[in-house]
């Protein structure tokens, strides 16, 4: 099972900061790194994540996952349709995989992920979607559709509507940031630890 506050960190530098916090699960998205940054991000956060007995999920470099010895990796709808899931699943990664509609939720299960990501669940700011915010509803039923499988809900999720997210359906709540961008990063995710394991 995926631990109910789930963090996404942009570089491995935050992890020095947000595990002592209580964190036990982080995904690493960095973006438009060389290969070389790539691996040393990495190799420190696996290191990290190892000293604080936390759960490391690799966005999008499955390849480098495997090389690092990874344990998870998450994939994006595009990033899905050039990986070599059989190759992930050899190496005993196990797989999430981003959701926003009904038949990008059927592609994923045909690849039997060991997560699914539903969003944006409200608007969020991180980044250009071009998919509306799918709500609190729209958890319930990708939940009754998927079952014992775990559903992350990511996308505009504040601190203040963890507890109906949750409540909704989801097994897990990612955050970025209402943790990240807050001007106290590391009482913000002892807040979120605190109200996800409450």
């Amino acid at each position: 099972m995926l631990d109910r506050f789930y963090l996404i960190v942009d570089g491995a530098q935050w992890l020095a900061r947000l595990l002592p916090c209580g964190v036990k699960l982080v995904q690493l998205r960095v973006k438009d790194r060389s290969a070389d940054e790539i691996a040393r991000n990495l190799a420190g956060a696996k290191r990290l994540c190892a000293e604080h007995g936390a759960q490391l999920i690799v966005n999008d470099y499955w390849q480098a996952a495997i090389d690092a010895g990874c344990d998870y990796v998450h994939l994006g709808q595009e990033d899905l349709a050039a990986a070599d899931v059989d190759a992930i699943k050899r190496a005993g990664l196990k797989l999430g995989i981003s959701t926003h509609t009904h038949a990008e939720l059927e592609i994923a299960l045909t690849a039997e992920p060991d997560y699914v990501a539903l969003g944006p669940i409200y608007p969020t700011i991180l980044k250009e979607m071009r998919f509306a915010p799918q709500g609190l509803d729209t958890i319930g039923e990708w939940k009754r559709r998927i079952g014992a499988l775990p559903l992350v809900a990511i996308g505009g999720i504040t601190l203040e509507r963890a507890s109906g997210v949750l409540a909704a359906g989801a097994d897990s709540i990612a955050v970025v940031t209402d943790v990240l961008r807050n001007a106290d990063p590391e009482g913000r995710a002892r807040a979120f630890v605190e109200v996800t394991r409450g």
